[in-house]
């Protein structure tokens, strides 16, 4: 794990840590967890984050294990082909990590990049089974929602419509944010105008 953040472990430094695990036979299944986080902020400013934690251990574990074996199974069925196949379809690579973000150290094939952090890991199920089902991945950036749009795009209103909008150059047409526009050379902002400029509300005329 640290040699793969070389960025916060540079020169092989390693973190400055202190793991206890303890067995009490009297709290049975029920984990107690007591995490003290220190991380270093503005200033050279130190802010301490404290966590306890009670839950059925058991109750943690299987539904990772469940899990695991879905998309192992599920990855065993899905094939690809490129041109480092000669166009031949091949199965995944054995040591799938795909499963790392549901492991505590994720485990990759030689020369290949290890990730730890949880969000790319998860991103990368989601996107593969976003394929194998022929959809487009997520994005989270809405581009099309605070840039102008070309002409005749149809552009998704908060209530589920669509409403086709011009290019927006010239003095006859506009552009929106967060909303659609009615107006004529009119700018308008989360509402709808009617040939006057307003910001957050309506207008019939007015400014």
């Amino acid at each position: 794990m640290v040699q793969s953040n070389q960025l916060l472990y540079p020169d092989g430094k390693n973190p400055d840590h202190v793991i206890v695990i303890k067995y009490v036979p009297f709290v049975g299944d029920s984990k107690r967890a007591m995490d003290e986080y220190t991380s270093s902020i503005f200033m050279g400013g130190l802010q301490t984050m404290v966590i306890h934690n009670t839950c059925e251990d058991s109750l943690l574990a299987a539904p990772l294990i469940i899990d695991l074996a879905i998309i192992t199974e599920l990855c065993s069925r899905i094939e690809y082909a490129n041109k480092a196949t000669s166009g031949q379809f091949e199965a995944f690579h054995p040591v799938l990590s795909l499963l790392s973000c549901l492991l505590k150290a994720p485990a990759v094939p030689e020369g290949t990049p290890v990730c730890n952090a949880l969000m790319k890991q998860f991103k990368t199920l989601t996107k593969l089974v976003c394929a194998c089902a022929g959809l487009a991945a997520d994005t989270d950036i809405q581009l099309e929602f605070f840039t102008k749009q070309h002409e005749d795009d149809d552009v998704p209103v908060a209530n589920g419509t669509q409403k086709t909008v011009k290019k927006a150059t010239g003095a006859e047409n506009g552009w929106h944010a967060n909303g659609v526009t009615e107006a004529n050379g009119h700018h308008h902002a989360n509402g709808v105008t009617n040939g006057a400029h307003h910001t957050n509300g309506v207008a019939n005329g007015t400014h």
